[in-house]
């Protein structure tokens, strides 16, 4: 029951996931980050097959990290996002990646934005988007109070509605979220929303 949303506001995007690590009816742990720093100013938030999901956001990483390694300048968000979709492109035709993208990412001249990539390699410049069985409740609630002007405190505000609006229609809802936000000032970790800590093998 994975849950991962994002937005873009007035010169920030905001990304949420649940923190589940889920194999099909156990859970495994409720600390799991399913949001990457891909640089400075970037994030990426996955979602799909565990094993998928850490290995293609690693390797779109090192990617991205080698490109400025090489070149001595960073791929724009833009840059990324089809570096990312090619890759999903390619390997959909021989070992396809079950993983969905959110990649939020700021740049000097072109400003916040967030990107929608599926496991069939659609891309998408989107204002806000969602994945996974949360998307049904998280994508309505941001149609409703969604503005493209929204302030962090705004938007954060949002978040947690969508959060709430999980928590209380998911019938299997993911107890804990984590939010990041990357803006002018960089990529960083916003905060948890817990309900229940995690989970530890009980004492006989």
């Amino acid at each position: 029951m994975e849950c991962v949303f994002g937005l873009v506001g007035n010169g920030f995007a905001i990304v949420a996931a649940d923190t589940s690590a889920v194999h099909s009816i156990l859970l495994h742990k409720n600390n799991e980050d399913k949001i990457m720093v891909l640089d400075s100013h970037k994030l990426i938030a996955a979602s799909g097959e565990p094993g998928d999901r850490v290995q293609f956001t690693e390797y779109v990483q090192k990617n991205v990290s080698l490109y400025q390694f090489r070149n001595g300048l960073p791929l724009t968000t833009s840059a990324a996002a089809n570096f990312t979709r090619g890759e999903l492109a390619t390997a959909l035709r021989k070992n396809p990646y079950s993983v969905n993208i959110l990649m939020a990412g700021y740049d000097k001249e072109a400003g916040a934005s967030l990107y929608y990539i599926d496991y069939i390699a659609t891309l998408h410049k989107v204002d806000k988007g969602a994945f996974g069985y949360g998307s049904y409740f998280s994508l309505s609630t941001m149609d409703r109070h969604y503005r493209s002007d929204m302030t962090v405190e705004e938007a954060i505000e949002l978040v947690d509605k969508c959060i709430l609006e999980i928590r209380s229609r998911l019938v299997i809802a993911p107890p804990n979220f984590v939010i990041k936000i990357v803006d002018k000032d960089g990529a960083r970790e916003y905060g948890w929303r817990l309900s229940v800590n995690d989970v530890t093998t009980a004492a006989v």
